[in-house]
């Protein structure tokens, strides 16, 4: 296939993800505000920042589901965290292998764009992994959230809210449907916590590396690998995603638990291995999920400092998770040590990251962060009284899909609405995306001159 035909299939794939979600969430909106949805009169403004929020799997909330939305509101509302979750690509194609209607090679490659794949080989048979994995993973989850809710809501509503908070976990939409308090009244539940935490992991690891693993797993089982070298085997970016996750984990649970240990607002009161459990689940959540069993807004400035520094890395990529991705803000650290121990090439578990990989990483964390110093100073714009750190917080939940929020979502004015509605949308497509789908993405052989080179200062 000829480049020219190749380069116009890539912007038309960028432009398919963009217009996809687009379209999606404002087709849930409009499903949203249907009197059939709802208890009680909702604004178009509210229903699409629902629609939003659930496509963009993120979790702000302006309503309270629960006591908003009718089971059918609800059953749209979930309907919108899957396919936000899977992704627009994924569920179309998997409705296209029901009606068994032959992919074409143009929908293959734009497949192979969307998960940035290597190969067209083996792509429908990808795709299938990664929705047969979902669902058993929230089938899996959805069993485990029954032991709780079934016995506390009755057999028909505890299965179908176990149903709902398993797809919004493992799509890490953090969208719950008990209540406006999300999960604090299972702050002392281990099943509850357990299986979340476990559901966020698994969804916002990358389906990439589910592959991988599993790849390794069946050579394991047939004897062609042995378990000392399971790690070791797999790819550079599966290791990387792994160890980061691995670390953030470790790290935020530490800070959370020294910073609020005394505090009565949050974990103060717990038990010691509550305060482990409670402090271990901000740390996964915070990883672009959105569900709380401890109040945000009773959090130290400590916490949520460190919290948007978590939110704002969030999951790893090919995933459901949002934020700027484990893999990129391993990449950025490695190459700071790279110069400060004065090597020449970013290195990791033996293999050298190219230049190409560190100029794409470095794009996507100086583009979030412009989109989200404009979207702060947009809300110190529309909401001047309040506080500085709860509206960053607000700002980076959003940017970072996560869904988080000090109780300051359900106050937002019209303005405010828009602007986090924008980062979350940002967030979900990626910031490198939005400014493909404008610049358009340009071969950069066309453009290479033979410059002069000539250094400048730095640092």
């Amino acid at each position: 296939m000829e480049y020219s035909s190749l380069k116009k299939i890539r912007f038309s794939t960028i432009q398919l993800l963009a217009m996809g979600f687009i379209a999606t969430i404002f087709l849930g909106g409009i499903l949203l505000t249907l009197p059939i949805s709802n208890t009680q009169p909702i604004g178009f403004i509210d229903a699409l920042f629902t629609a939003t929020s659930a496509v963009c799997v993120t979790g702000l909330v302006t309503v309270v589901p629960a006591v908003q939305f009718t089971v059918f509101g609800k059953v749209i509302l979930l309907i919108l965290i899957q396919i936000g979750g899977l992704g627009v690509i994924a569920c179309v194609t998997g409705f296209f292998i029901i009606l068994k209607r032959k992919i074409t090679v143009r929908e293959r490659v734009i497949i192979q764009e969307s998960y940035n794949l290597n190969t067209l080989s083996g792509i429908v048979a990808f795709v299938l992994k990664i929705i047969k994995g979902t669902f058993l993973v929230e089938g899996i989850g959805a069993l485990l959230f029954a032991v709780v809710f079934v016995p506390e809501f009755g057999a028909l509503k505890g299965i179908a809210y176990a149903i709902f908070h398993s797809v919004s976990a493992f799509c890490n939409a953090g969208i719950d449907i008990l209540g406006d308090g999300s999960f604090t009244q299972y702050v002392r539940n281990p099943v509850i916590n357990l299986t979340t935490m476990m559901l966020i992991i698994a969804g916002g690891i990358g389906f990439t590396v589910w592959n991988d693993l599993i790849g390794n797993f069946k050579k394991v089982k047939a004897k062609k690998l042995v378990w000392s070298k399971f790690f070791t085997r797999l790819s550079l970016h599966s290791k990387l995603a792994i160890t980061m996750t691995v670390l953030l984990i470790i790290t935020g649970t530490v800070f959370v638990f020294a910073l609020e240990y005394d505090n009565a607002k949050t974990i103060g009161n717990l038990s010691f291995g509550e305060k482990i459990m409670a402090s271990a689940f901000h740390s996964v959540s915070t990883r672009t999920a959105g569900f709380a069993t401890v109040s945000q807004d009773g959090l130290t400035a400590g916490s949520k400092f460190l919290s948007c520094i978590l939110m704002f890395i969030g999951g790893s990529p090919a995933g459901t998770a949002g934020g700027i991705k484990t893999t990129t803000a391993a990449m950025l650290i490695l190459t700071c040590m790279t110069v400060v121990y004065g090597r020449r090439d970013t290195e990791c578990f033996g293999r050298r990251i190219p230049v190409e990989n560190f100029r794409t990483g470095f794009a996507v964390v100086m583009l979030a962060l412009l989109f989200l110093t404009a979207g702060v100073t947009m809300l110190t714009i529309f909401e001047p009284g309040k506080d500085f750190l709860d509206l960053l917080y607000e700002a980076v939940s959003a940017i970072g899909t996560v869904g988080l929020s000090a109780n300051l979502t359900p106050s937002l004015g019209f303005g405010s609405k828009l602007v986090v509605m924008s980062l979350m949308y940002v967030g979900r497509i990626g910031p490198i995306t939005i400014a493909l789908v404008f610049g358009g993405k340009k071969n950069p052989k066309e453009f290479t001159r033979e410059l002069p080179e000539k250094r400048i200062m730095v640092g």
